[in-house]
């Protein structure tokens, strides 16, 4: 009996330990020399991504990365590298997704042009079909002799 009780107990406590898991938290929070470098650095990590996450920016996520590259993006500060040198070190690392603002050139014209251009090839087509519609629709002429 008593070892039945032993077992039941270690089966529950065995499929209850996940249920208490964590996210991953920093174990060491950021520490920074002046307000200064702390509003830079919060800026700087809300215009990069996560590169776990699809769709968070690196100030917000979680991720065991993102606590990571955080911190690696403090350590690029006080090395005294500017923003442009930080984000071209993370777009070497992880490619232009990791910057929420891409940079505009050959290979980003479509990313950065292609909603106007599928808005005016839109407005072209609604203006055609407005006027075929238009010259289609040609008014009854105008009878007045006939009486109903």
């Amino acid at each position: 009996m008593t070892s039945r009780v032993a077992f039941a107990l270690l089966l529950t406590l065995s499929i209850a330990a996940p249920l208490t898991a964590q996210p991953a938290n920093d174990p060491v929070p950021l520490s920074f020399n002046d307000s200064g470098e702390e509003r830079r650095f919060h800026a700087l990590v809300a215009e990069l991504r996560c590169v776990m996450c699809q769709n968070q920016s690196l100030a917000d996520s979680n991720a065991q990365i993102a606590h990571d590259l955080r911190r690696e993006v403090l350590d690029l500060m006080r090395q005294g590298k500017d923003d442009a040198e930080i984000k071209q070190f993370l777009v070497a690392r992880y490619g232009e997704f990791v910057l929420y603002r891409p940079q505009v050139d050959s290979k980003t014209w479509l990313l950065w042009f292609g909603p106007a251009l599928l808005l005016a090839v839109g407005g072209f087509v609604v203006a055609r079909i407005v006027r075929q519609r238009s010259a289609a629709s040609t008014p009854a002429p105008n009878d007045d002799e006939q009486e109903w």
